[in-house]
């Protein structure tokens, strides 16, 4: 074969080649943008406005934002799951477990949601992190049942309550007078980050480790119970609720 007739057939074979690639890039793409849809809806919003969700899997991200408007983006990964929020008489209703009754399997729905920063916010899911942040509206509640982290962040809430069974929870806030807190998980850490002028009546609880640290906040008029099993009394005036357990893991308490 002479080197040119060689060459010809390097190139014919090489083409071949790069034309194969392609069409398998190009399937991969095609196969990824079928394994999973965006939903992007506006929702016009008010200065008591509540975002209600229950998730089945997936994370969900709620950030306060300084307009009168809700943004929720969500990516629905294959099976993909039926998505029809509804706008209730103030309340934005999202509920995947009722869209998808009688469905085996539905893949994981991301959320982002943007609310007003007086916003309340009700979220729950099954499996996956929740995080809200930057929202003083007078309720914020959180909810897994059976798996992942809790992160609420610049929180100025009057009502708070975050619960999970295997998982960190995080809160970084201020305490309301006659605010009522609520932080529970079976295993995982509790982390608490707020004010040294926070006003508070306690009950925390972590019955099988022991580990509850009140950091600067045990100069308090504090009283431990059932060898450090539980730390029941008050710090400053106690003019808000604090109630905190732990089963099998750790209590701490940060300054802000």
């Amino acid at each position: 074969m002479s080197y040119w007739r060689w060459s010809l057939t390097a190139v014919r074979q090489a083409t071949k080649a790069a034309a194969v690639l392609a069409a398998v890039f190009l399937f991969i793409g095609v196969a990824s943008v079928e394994a999973q849809k965006k939903f992007s809806r506006m929702y016009p919003g008010s200065n008591n406005v509540r975002i209600q969700l229950i998730n089945r899997t997936g994370t969900v991200t709620v950030e306060g934002w300084n307009r009168s408007e809700i943004s929720i983006t969500a990516i629905l990964e294959a099976p993909v799951a039926n998505l029809e929020p509804q706008n209730q008489s103030g309340t934005i209703v999202i509920n995947l477990v009722r869209d998808n009754q009688g469905r085996a399997e539905v893949g994981n729905v991301n959320f982002l949601i943007r609310v007003p920063v007086s916003a309340m916010v009700d979220i729950e899911t099954k499996i996956g992190n929740l995080s809200v942040s930057n929202v003083s509206g007078g309720l914020v509640r959180a909810r897994i049942s059976s798996e992942g982290d809790i992160t609420l962040t610049n929180i100025g809430s009057s009502a708070v309550s975050a619960e999970n069974v295997i998982g960190d929870i995080f809160f970084d806030g201020v305490m309301q007078e006659n605010g009522n807190y609520r932080f529970s998980s079976m295993r995982g850490n509790i982390n608490l980050r707020i004010p040294f002028n926070s006003s508070f009546r306690l009950v925390a609880t972590a019955p099988s480790t022991r580990n509850i640290s009140m950091g600067p906040f045990g100069t308090g008029s504090l009283n431990y119970m059932g060898d450090g099993r539980r730390v029941v009394g008050k710090f400053g005036e106690g003019s808000a609720t604090l109630s905190v357990t732990n089963q099998q893991g750790s209590i701490t308490f940060l300054r802000r």
